[in-house]
């Protein structure tokens, strides 16, 4: 368990060594991103607990499968222990998180961004719906999406829902697609 004051702990499982080969400071940078994402939602010093699975693409495809009947890995998964938070008044433990790292890593290459920085992304995201964040639809992505980028930008990471060829973001890309057909993590 790794513990930041008596504000936010997090219990930290890592099933695939290929997280702390890639992000050798994995733990403290964990704690970091989830704090300020945490900060950054909740009032004062509220206490709250979480855990976090960093593991492989075939655990996360039978998480997938078992919660979303969804039979493929997914890069984030999030495991809220309420359906409904009131950011003013969080339940003590928010749930779980999973992160795979080959989905992961593949999505970095690909973005042609570090590891580090989509990690981190993906972990305000998965705090986020912790909190009852969602973007099923497009109001709830134009309301979850500024949040992760104002939070990521605290870090210094880049926005993720920009597009470089268009300029828009993902909540203006998605509001193009039909109802229904966001994934979500």
């Amino acid at each position: 368990m790794l513990k930041s004051g008596k504000r936010f702990s997090i219990a930290l499982r890592i099933a695939d060594p290929a997280w702390k080969a890639d992000l050798p400071d994995l733990g403290r940078y964990a704690r970091r991103i989830l704090r300020g994402a945490l900060a950054a939602e909740l009032p004062g010093n509220t206490p709250v607990e979480l855990s976090l699975l960093l593991t492989d693409d075939a655990e996360m495809a039978r998480l997938n499968t078992d919660w979303r009947g969804k039979p493929k890995p997914t890069n984030v998964l999030s495991f809220p222990a309420e359906d409904a938070v009131d950011p003013q008044h969080p339940p003590a433990y928010l749930g779980d998180i999973a992160l795979g790292h080959g989905i992961c890593a593949r999505e970095a290459a690909r973005a042609r961004k570090p590891l580090a920085d989509h990690f981190g992304h993906l972990l305000v995201h998965g705090a986020l719906h912790l909190l009852g964040y969602d973007h099923e639809t497009d109001e709830q992505a134009a309301a979850m999406e500024p949040r992760e980028s104002v939070i990521l930008a605290g870090f210094g990471i880049a926005d993720p829902y920009m597009r470089r060829a268009s300029g828009k973001s993902g909540a203006q890309k998605s509001s193009q697609k039909k109802a229904g057909k966001r994934k979500r993590t």
